[in-house]
């Protein structure tokens, strides 16, 4: 009720006072940035213990949600964890899901209001955080932030909100930043990041520098690549990579000459693994970080980011199965033989029909207009693309030449 009230008794007129407020289904929403760096067993009940503090007397919260992720991952990333792994923790707090959970049911179990410790324990993007907001707000739903002012007006407490999403945002990015510092570092200094290529296996650098431990227990040990224990990895590598930049073989026929051998190059080779060893550049020897752009917002897809943003140690770091030279012929054979699928396969027309004479097509050098080839032991330079009718000449060129 207004403090300026009539200057007359109106309270016998029809609609003096609303109609009764509707039953208030508070419910909490948490978050904790990973179970390694926060104790979720301690750190969610302490952010339900602060929520609570901003509900009516005797009121109690009639659902939780909780997630153990990055405040970074978009709302349509969040809440992968599996139930088993949510039990394991043994947090003494109910878990009715995560945040994802809560704004699909929030409108059919009738929520009235969402409280949490501070707007970060949403998102620390500002835009997820407002987006959030924003939905709730639409079907009827109030977020309290348990470290927001009670009292002022409505624009000091939007400002102090504002102001708090703020202060997450220039967090969030700072934690980018020393992050990805200390990330090309790592790169530089020689050791390993992800799953190791498949000529290497990983071991515990000896050298690095010892590493405390935390309240979690100890960090993990910095690992370098070495040759696989299987000798027949190396040279299976060795093999696909020279198919590639000196017979200029498509994947699928470098695939048949692999497992036609399974001696001699063992494993399961299919069109990912071969493409994929052949575009790593850890081949050559590098350690080399920063290849992929794995938060793209697209679940399970990564974007390849350009060459020139990749890090690449300073020296060779790792026994190579490639030069660093030969691995860029190999990704210029791989360019051009897209580029040949592209305009329709004159390229892979030439190539078969050398193939059939017993010659191969190798590539020595290109610009942006045209291409240098080596056809057996002649020499012909191309144009990008190739026309039509120049296809035909070369092949008949080849027949001739080989009859």
């Amino acid at each position: 009720m207004t403090s300026f009230g009539p200057p007359i008794d109106l309270t016998d007129l029809h609609g003096y006072t609303r109609a009764t407020e509707p039953t208030r289904h508070p419910v909490f929403v948490g978050r904790v940035s990973t179970k390694d760096q926060q104790n979720p067993a301690s750190s969610i009940p302490r952010q339900v213990a602060l929520a609570s503090e901003r509900l009516e007397p005797g009121e109690e919260f009639t659902a939780f949600y909780w997630d153990v992720e990055s405040g970074m991952l978009p709302p349509e990333l969040r809440g992968r964890g599996t139930r088993e792994m949510y039990d394991a923790l043994a947090v003494p707090v109910q878990r009715d899901g995560g945040l994802q959970d809560l704004m699909a049911l929030a409108e059919r179990d009738g929520v009235t209001h969402v409280f949490a410790e501070r707007s970060d324990r949403v998102a620390r993007a500002m835009l997820t955080s407002l987006t959030v907001e924003h939905e709730l707000e639409q079907i009827g739903v109030e977020v309290v932030y348990a470290n927001e002012p009670t009292d002022g007006t409505a624009s000091g407490r939007l400002r102090t909100r504002r102001s708090g999403q703020v202060e997450a945002e220039v967090y969030r990015a700072v934690l980018v930043e020393m992050s990805m510092g200390g990330q090309i570092q790592h790169a530089i200094s020689g050791w390993n990041h992800g799953y190791p290529p498949y000529p290497y296996t990983t071991v515990i650098d000896e050298t690095a520098p010892a590493r405390g431990g935390t309240r979690f227990g100890e960090q993990r040990p910095k690992r370098k690549l070495v040759p696989h224990q299987d000798p027949r990895r190396f040279g299976a590598a060795r093999e696909l990579c020279r198919l590639r930049r000196e017979e200029h073989m498509e994947t699928k026929d470098i695939i048949a000459i692999l497992a036609a051998d399974p001696d001699r190059y063992p494993g399961q080779w299919t069109h990912r693994l071969v493409n994929g060893l052949i575009a790593n550049p850890k081949l050559s020897g590098h350690q080399v970080y920063n290849r992929k752009a794995a938060r793209t917002g697209r679940p399970g897809f990564a974007r390849l980011n350009p060459i020139s943003e990749w890090v690449w140690s300073p020296t060779v770091v790792h026994e190579p199965v490639v030069s660093l030279e030969e691995w860029k012929q190999a990704q210029q054979v791989t360019a051009a033989l897209r580029a040949g699928a592209a305009e329709g396969g004159p390229l892979t027309r030439i190539r078969t029909a050398a193939h059939q004479m017993g010659l191969t097509v190798t590539q020595i050098s290109s610009s942006a207009t045209h291409a240098a080839y080596r056809i057996g032991g002649r020499q012909v330079v191309l144009p990008t693309p190739i026309p039509p009718v120049l296809v035909q000449q070369i092949i008949d060129s080849i027949t001739a030449g080989a009859s």
